[in-house]
């Protein structure tokens, strides 16, 4: 259970670590997810990057595991149909590998279970998060600078830059 407004760093991870965040078309799906929960489910996004296999934000909510779980659910779906527009049958097999037994309300499984989230409950802590989340495609040698990763808050703060999913204030 998590604080409502506390603002907590969350992990997703595609099963298998699979590599599938690589279009801008996969990338999209989740931004407009983030930007739907933001309007629709209350969530507060302080800071977000998406890699090729997993997610990392710094989200808030009043209901924070539910908005997730929906977040979850419905990118799950919505990448599994950008998967068969692309004709990336190859992907949708191994998904359907991962796809546990016990689970009888869908035919793969997208993302591992759960999301991890941690409390930031100062400002070192958040700064912290900030930083590790934002190098993070610097440090697996995507980019020079993490401001250079599109598909990051960090990019917000690059200087005439239209970001593609503002963030809300932290305090």
């Amino acid at each position: 259970m998590t604080e409502p407004h506390t603002a907590q760093f969350i992990t997703s991870t595609v099963v298998g670590w699979l590599p599938v965040f690589t279009t801008d078309a996969r990338c999209k799906i989740i931004t407009d997810s983030l930007e739907y929960c933001r309007h629709r489910k209350g969530l507060k996004v302080h800071a977000w990057v998406i890699l090729d296999n997993h997610i990392h934000a710094v989200v808030a909510a009043p209901d924070l595991s539910r908005v997730i779980a929906d977040f979850k659910r419905h990118t799950a779906r919505k990448l599994t149909e950008q998967f068969r527009t692309e004709k990336c049958e190859w992907l949708l097999d191994l998904l359907r590998r991962w796809c546990p037994g016990y689970k009888t309300d869908s035919e793969l499984q997208f993302w591992q279970e759960g999301f991890h989230p941690q409390a930031l409950v100062s400002d070192e802590m958040m700064l912290q998060k900030l930083e590790y989340l934002h190098n993070n495609p610097v440090a697996r040698g995507l980019v020079a600078a993490s401001e250079h990763w599109r598909y990051s808050s960090a990019h917000e703060w690059c200087s005439g830059v239209t970001p593609l999913l503002r963030c809300d204030p932290w305090r």
